[in-house]
């Protein structure tokens, strides 16, 4: 075997810490100006990364001026309710693709498919149509229903669930077990792995969202925190340091989340690999 030279090894160290430095850089730049107080100069040259005196005044200040708890609640509701609608839906229609025989299987898989690159806006108008007929327009529920099964997820849970061997559903089909049992007590516990991913994916594509919200919501009081903080934008562009707070307060429960559920989302990215 070649072994790495030490010029190579630099290389790549020096490779990873630029990644590293795009990535994270700009949150722990915000992280850092949203604890700078009033009388400190955030525009000093050199830079100044650390706080000279950290406060988290800016935060309770963002508090008094947006209802931003209020927003992050709301936020909270649409999220949650998107991983759950996921975790059962693309669970089962993943299931049902690659376990199940029955006819137009094949055609189901390539619709989920071409959804995977049908871009939002060019369907965001036939949302909106459908959800002022069905006079949900306005409401949280009119949020969560486009996302409710994303067919990425129901992709990933197809690949998973085709991973798996063969062999062990035979031996639940052999015991009696149904098409139900077999889901739950079989194939379930094997890809919790993937099912971490997707409520990772989940949770964060209906956190983050922006257009849909901002499209099919008018009542501030129904404001997700995306929506809510950009339609508040111009109370904050005097200060910075408030935009930071706000900022830190939007990203920082996809931040715990994915700490929670790290160990999961690797292991569930090598299940959905390892067949297509």
């Amino acid at each position: 075997m070649n072994r790495t030279t030490p010029w190579e090894k630099a290389v790549r160290y020096v490779l990873l810490l630029a990644v590293l430095a795009l990535t994270v850089g700009p949150f722990l730049w915000q992280l850092s100006t949203s604890l700078k107080s009033t009388t400190e100069d955030i525009y000093t040259s050199p830079p100044r990364f650390l706080p000279a005196h950290p406060t988290g005044r800016n935060y309770a200040e963002v508090a008094d001026i947006v209802p931003v708890w209020d927003y992050a609640l709301n936020s909270l509701k649409v999220a949650a309710a998107n991983v759950l609608t996921n975790l059962a839906g693309a669970s089962m229609a993943g299931y049902a693709l690659a376990r199940l025989r029955f006819r137009g299987r094949r055609a189901a898989g390539l619709a989920f498919v071409a959804a995977v690159l049908v871009p939002l806006e060019s369907v965001v108008i036939a949302q909106f149509t459908m959800m002022r007929d069905l006079e949900l327009n306005n409401t949280l529920v009119a949020v969560v229903l486009p996302g409710a099964v994303g067919a990425l997820n129901v992709l990933l849970m197809r690949n998973a669930f085709a991973a798996l061997p063969y062999e062990t559903e035979e031996a639940a089909v052999i015991d009696g077990a149904n098409v139900w049992q077999r889901f739950v007590r079989v194939a379930l516990p094997s890809v919790k792995g993937t099912l971490a991913v997707v409520a990772i994916f989940s949770f964060m594509g209906a956190w983050d969202d922006f257009l849909w919200p901002l499209i099919v919501l008018s009542d501030p009081d129904r404001f997700t925190l995306t929506v809510g903080l950009n339609y508040l934008h111009g109370t904050f562009q005097q200060d910075p340091r408030l935009v930071a707070a706000g900022t830190v307060i939007a990203v920082a429960p996809l931040v715990v989340m994915f700490v929670c559920l790290q160990r999961y989302f690797f292991r569930g990215v090598g299940e959905g690999a390892v067949k297509g």
